[in-house]
């Protein structure tokens, strides 16, 4: 059994900023894009597909949001979004009123299931931290023997110097060899497993509403996030736009529907996506003194 690092078997490492093969690659202020190398995993929508979606959900979550304010019964009120007397940009500009304001659980009676593979354990074990709305189904070390068991290399140590690279591959290599000896030597797959490394790849089916799913991406679209978590969300995102570009449109890192970041290792600003926290109170409390000085009150809207 050997490694198999996040690149097509038996291409070269790839070259560093400066060109030069197998060279560190160049520190940037910049967040890195974990899409900027194919790491081999994957993020397929089981379930629902297009026609479910037009048909079905956008009218669904108009239905649990009309049903709040009228005194239609539910029934009613989705057979006429189904059926298109309530007009679907009408049913679209309700949902997205209603998910801004925070009524999530309107959105909670929609569900997404994903096949995800090729992603190591390192991210699973991030993955199930993630409980409310979801479900996961995980491939078993246990049960499953692994003949050719594969592993994921980070884009950093795939760029590392070539002797230092080498080291990490035969490390892996060595443990997934020393796996196989003992599963041939009568040990129980379930002990053998215990060599295994956190890079070693594993399948997952996932399935969450609407409302978690939201949450999450927040989370793990930030560029804060850990770099393979982050792309799978990516994956994930891409997924759910196919068949829904309304519903996909709310899968965005947390500082987008915030207007800034409450991150704190992003108090430099490196990440240019929203003004960090700090910024926007401190220009709030500028703003505020400045009228002070001047006499005058800031008018508040009411949003």
């Amino acid at each position: 059994m050997t490694a198999e690092p996040n690149r097509p078997h038996g291409s070269p490492a790839p070259a560093a900023s400066d060109g030069s093969a197998g060279g560190a690659r160049e520190r940037t202020s910049i967040p890195w894009n974990p899409g900027r190398h194919d790491l081999g995993m994957r993020a397929t929508l089981l379930f629902p597909d297009r026609e479910i979606v037009d048909r079905y959900y956008v009218p669904l979550i108009y239905t649990a949001c009309r049903t709040c304010y009228s005194e239609l019964d539910p029934d009613e009120i989705m057979a006429r979004a189904v059926d298109g007397r309530v007009d679907p940009a009408k049913q679209r500009e309700l949902i997205s009123r209603v998910v801004d304001s925070g009524h999530g659980s309107t959105i909670e009676h929609v569900v997404f299931t994903f096949g995800i593979s090729g992603v190591s354990r390192t991210l699973s074990h991030q993955l199930v931290r993630h409980r409310a709305g979801v479900a996961f189904d995980q491939q078993s070390q246990r049960y499953v023997k692994f003949k050719g068991a594969s592993t994921m290399t980070p884009g950093t140590i795939a760029e590392a110097d070539d002797e230092l690279r080498g080291r990490f591959e035969a490390h892996l290599r060595d443990g997934l060899d020393l796996y196989g000896e003992l599963v041939e030597a009568g040990i129980p797959g379930e002990d053998a497993r215990f060599v295994f490394p956190n890079a070693t790849r594993t399948n997952l089916v996932m399935t969450t509403n609407l409302r978690a799913l939201i949450h999450m991406s927040g989370l793990r679209l930030c560029t804060m996030a850990q770099w393979e978590i982050r792309r799978l969300f990516q994956l994930i995102r891409h997924e759910v736009f196919a068949v829904s570009p309304f519903l996909g449109s709310f899968l965005a890192p947390k500082c987008v529907p915030l207007g800034y970041c409450d991150e704190a290792a992003n108090r430099d600003e490196h990440c240019p996506i929203r003004p960090h926290r700090d910024t926007v109170l401190g220009a709030w409390a500028e703003k505020t003194r400045a009228a002070r000085e001047a006499g005058r009150s800031l008018e508040v809207v009411d949003g």
